[in-house]
């Protein structure tokens, strides 16, 4: 960009107008406050269940009991509220990330601030790959073209000029550069005329907590009608109506899954704070869940495969070629060919686009410096002409130099310059060109041609061609290994030359017998149909266009794959948010892009997305443990409740016991599963076994069996103390230890799916031993304690009944392994 002459505003000034137009925002939906996630708490099908519960037994004089239940409800409620709370700190930080910048000039130097701090009358610098911060009137641009459809519908970019045309916030800067003067800002942009219909737009359950959701309800329905069977036949049996109105109540209470929800958005939460650390930054809670079920990665070669450290290292002109080593002393052809390099470029000599970086870097060697000169007009470099032209003036008059890719510059090219002097560029010559081109592309270097208009034909003169390396990742062939062994195709799609793709592809392992590289030619030729035919067998796309991308993705998809898709340029956003996750480029993306996309690289490193890949497949096993967990739990409650009303027995637990098993149980220990780390096999496992049903490998028959033997145990250690003689007073107590006992023992056995609790070493997730203990303890203590034991009805165990009790907990995984054991024989 031209150097800026615009003074702009004070900061004084801005101030004032900040606080007269207010900030630079839409109007969004209010953010939750702790006194509404508080009271939110209360919402939950299961509470309303329990307040229902309370008013009954207030209205039918058991106030202890009304009181005892409410005591519960607010505990809960309070587990729930911080949980919630922190995750919704947790999300506003991460927005406060993704936050969008503007660079504006304020007391006569550019600086970049929050985009929110705009104010009218603002002067803002804006190029390719920006989002529009606010409606503005253009006081100079260069090329500048804008993408509008977030406000018309239309795709098409809508080419800008100097003639007081206006850009509106929401749109995105598809090539080129401008000086803008803020005019609105917020909700008085053409953008805040629709942002009720953001406003009113409600965030997704992502898949997993429909399924949930689903369960849940499915869940509740069932045992409605479990309800109303038991209360009509104890009814019919002559039961108290209340009694039996009070058990129903608590088989519903026993039933629903009440910590699921939560649960679930806990458990991403947590996932999007390892995250994080370990730069992946996470803008979708969605995307955590279906990394985990990806099976194909597109990603760029630049930056994510490779280093981004550009470095010329060899040089051709029209007779001669050197290397960058060889630092001779420039001659006439060399000094032209760095002029150009240095004229035609942005970048300052530590600041700027790497490839721009390093040609600066290689000029200076030779003693080739950027003179005295006035850029009268630039065509910045987009990935349509795949070229950048600047015309500048200085002592030698106008000229106007253009640099590209060897393939565009070399077919314009119709004179050389040598030596001897501008000469003819012929057949023969482009053709040693055209081999040096893919000598250079075979070291895997970055090829870049220039070329300046001669005055006097107007025709193009070539002056050379400058090979660039950038080296691969060190960690890069190691991620793309993991990434393949966990069932996941690393497939490379990049504007680079065809050869130079080969070549890099081969050192970090994408390229192997038998896979195809197509180049944009190739993929211009081939129809959907062809695409898709071909599709699984591509390693390499080289040459494309951004606008290919989106093709290829749609190709994935329509193949049945789970796509993850790099991208950094405002050109890429499309495939970016076509792609099941989208991942932008942290570094040097471009805003719309990371608004476009599900997660965003802070270092720009596959071995990120391997990181990102790992994590979210760890949470979704941990959602599964505690799905197991609490649904096995769930069940043995019910079956215990179900089987005593149906076979006659007294009621074996009160409301209240049921209410303190999920209290000590559906709490802490559900919660502290979600900690689990990830297992040594997960990036061995492949992405079929994570995007199934969520019930799938035998996990629904393991939690009803595990489940029914929860509740014939519980209901066994029942029978057998009231065999003995014990009132029913002791024998609910013994009934709870036991069903207590047996969900606490299940939590540990739920920490893997693949190994057994006698291989894992215990002491990798010290959370759950602790919220074992915690939970363990609070049940003494409301046995044991006077005034818990008269509030659960509950009564002191002596040694040989706190014995027997957790013999029959002990009994169900003991149960389960011999079942297991024969089911595996037959």
């Amino acid at each position: 960009m031209q150097e800026n002459n615009f003074g702009g505003l004070g900061e004084a000034e801005a101030e004032k107008r900040l606080r007269e137009y207010g900030y630079n925002r839409l109007k969004s939906k209010n953010k939750k406050n702790p006194v509404g996630i508080f009271l939110s708490q209360f919402k939950d099908i299961m509470v309303m269940v329990l307040l229902g519960a309370t008013v009954i037994s207030a209205f039918m004089g058991e106030i202890y009991d009304a009181v005892t239940i409410i005591l519960i409800v607010l505990m809960n409620a309070i587990l729930g509220f911080v949980q919630e709370y922190r995750t919704e700190r947790t999300m506003e930080a991460l927005e406060k990330l993704t936050a969008p910048t503007a660079r504006v000039i304020r007391d006569g130097k550019e600086k970049v601030i929050d985009a929110s701090l705009i104010v009218p009358d603002d002067i803002i610098l804006i190029e390719a790959g920006d989002q529009v911060p606010c409606d503005g009137r253009i006081l100079r641009s260069n090329g500048l073209w804008c993408n509008e459809s977030i406000l018309t519908g239309e795709s098409e970019a809508i080419r800008k000029d100097d003639s007081n045309d206006s850009v509106f916030m929401g749109s995105s800067v598809t090539r080129g550069n401008a000086v803008i003067q803020c005019e609105h800002t917020g909700m008085q942009t053409k953008m805040g005329q629709v942002s009720s219909l953001i406003d009113e737009a409600g965030s997704q359950e992502t898949p997993l907590q429909k399924k949930l959701g689903s369960l849940g309800k499915t869940l509740c329905l069932i045992c409605a009608g479990v309800c109303i069977l038991v209360v009509i036949a104890g009814i019919l049996r002559g039961e108290p109506i209340f009694d039996m109105l009070m058990t129903g109540i608590t088989i519903a209470i026993a039933a629903i899954p009440e910590g699921l929800p939560a649960a679930v958005t806990i458990a991403l939460a947590l996932a999007v704070r390892r995250m994080m650390k370990r730069n992946a930054l996470v803008r979708r809670l969605h995307s955590v869940e279906t990394l985990s079920c990806a099976n194909v990665i597109c990603t760029d070669k630049t930056g994510t495969l490779t280093e981004n450290k550009m470095s010329v290292t060899r040089i051709r002109t029209a007779d001669k070629e050197y290397a960058i080593t060889d630092n001779p002393d420039a001659d006439n052809c060399l000094k032209e060919l760095f002029r150009c390099s240095v004229l035609c470029n942005n970048a300052s000599d530590d600041a700027g686009d790497p490839t721009e970086v390093a040609l600066l870097a290689a000029a200076k060697k030779f003693g080739i410096l950027k003179g005295d000169q006035t850029r009268l007009s630039e065509i910045p470099f987009d990935s349509e002409t795949k070229r950048m032209s600047v015309t500048v003036s200085d002592n030698n008059g106008i000229r106007t130099y253009s640099k590209g890719a060897p393939d565009v510059i070399l077919k314009t090219c119709r004179l050389i310059y040598t030596e001897s002097g501008i000469a003819p560029m012929t057949s023969e010559r482009k053709r040693d060109l055209y081999q040096v081109v893919d000598d250079y592309a075979k070291q895997a270097l970055r090829v870049m041609a220039f070329t300046f208009t001669d005055e006097k034909t107007g025709y193009e003169v070539f002056l050379g061609l400058m090979g660039m390396l950038d080296a691969p990742r060190a960690e890069a062939k190691k991620s793309v290994n993991e990434l393949r062994r966990a069932g996941i195709r690393t497939v490379m799609i990049t504007g680079d030359h065809k050869l130079t793709a080969e070549a890099v592809a081969k050192e970090v392992g994408i390229l192997r017998r038998g896979d195809l590289v197509i180049s944009k030619e190739e993929l211009d030729k081939l129809s959907e149909r062809e695409l898709d035919k071909v599709i699984s067998k591509v390693a390499i796309f080289a040459r494309v266009d951004p606008s290919d991308k989106l093709r290829i993705v749609r190709s994935f998809k329509r193949k049945g794959n789970v796509v993850a898709m790099t991208g950094d340029g405002v050109n890429d956003a499309p495939a970016v948010k076509e792609a099941d996750i989208g991942i932008a480029i942290g570094k040097n993306g471009s805003e719309a892009c990371k608004q476009a996309a599900d997660m965003v690289l802070l270092d720009d490193n596959l071995s990120t997305i391997c990181e990102a890949v790992k994590q979210g497949r760890t949470v979704y096993m941990n959602i599964r443990k505690f799905v197991r967990y609490l649904i096995s739990c769930n069940i043995g409650e019910v079956m215990v409740m179900f089987l005593s009303i149906v076979l006659g027995m007294p009621v074996v637990l009160l409301p209240t016991q049921i209410l303190l098993v999920n209290l000590v149980t559906d709490g802490l220990p559900a919660m502290a599963l979600s900690l689990e780390k990830s297992e040594k096999e997960i990036l061995r496992m492949k992405p079929s076994e994570f995007s199934g049903s969520f019930f799938s490998g035998g996990l629904l028959g393991r939690i009803t069996i595990r489940g029914i033997l929860i509740g014939l145990c519980t209901l066994g250690c029942f029978a057998y103390s009231l065999y003995l003689g014990c009132t029913l007073e002791t024998a609910r107590t013994c009934a709870l230890v036991t069903l207590i006992a047996s969900q606490l023992i299940h939590v540990f056995e739920c920490r893997s799916e693949r190994k057994s609790v006698f291989r894992m070493n215990p002491f990798e997730n010290l959370s759950l031993i602790l919220a074992a203990l915690v939970s363990a303890g609070v049940t003494a203590l409301c046995i044991y304690l006077p005034f818990l034991s008269v509030a659960m009805e509950t009564t002191p165990l002596m040694l040989s009944e706190m014995v027997w009790s957790l013999l029959f907990a002990a009994a169900v995984p003991i149960a389960s392994g011999l079942l297991g054991l024969i089911t595996n024989r037959e």
